[in-house]
């Protein structure tokens, strides 16, 4: 068994987008800031792990920031029923155009995003995103790290490799 993920980085973007998956990802918290940033804390899965004659998978999995640019018509059709339980089923990213605002933000193309989760969608505009990791991945057999190991809720973009 695998003793350490290579993250290969520690900062992806839009430009990474078919490398990357978020499936069964879960949202931890959503914030909305200032020069239309919409912030996601998620658990990232960046690996599957399957083990031979097994029906049980691991994950190598990570806390990460994930911040989506000079976002703009967002809609939420989204019904939770239980708590926690906000988790990314796909993020599709379609129709490239150019920004309404491409002189004032420096960017050519912007995308029509859908966050599909098990819960709705969430719809928007956005030239792109960056998503940061922010400590090494860890092998476990769940999809979600527990609150006290990722370190609470964070929209936090730096790394931090201490891990206890």
């Amino acid at each position: 068994m695998e003793n350490a993920y290579d993250l290969q980085k520690l900062l992806w973007t839009e430009s990474d987008y078919d490398n990357m998956s978020w499936h069964d990802n879960h949202i931890h918290a959503l914030s909305f800031q200032k020069n239309n940033k919409f912030l996601l804390d998620i658990d990232y899965i960046f690996k599957w792990v399957h083990k031979p004659h097994s029906r049980y998978f691991k994950f190598w999995i990570t806390p990460c920031t994930l911040i989506f640019d000079n976002v703009y018509n967002m809609v939420f059709d989204v019904e939770i029923s239980s708590p926690h339980q906000l988790i990314i089923d796909k993020i599709s990213m379609i129709n490239p155009q150019r920004p309404k605002n491409a002189e004032y933000i420096d960017r050519q193309i912007e995308y029509d995003w859908l966050i599909e989760t098990t819960s709705g969608e969430i719809t928007f505009k956005s030239v792109g995103y960056d998503q940061y990791i922010r400590q090494p991945a860890i092998l476990s057999k769940h999809q979600v790290i527990d609150i006290e190991l990722r370190g609470g809720v964070s929209f936090n973009t730096d790394y931090n490799p201490k891990t206890e």
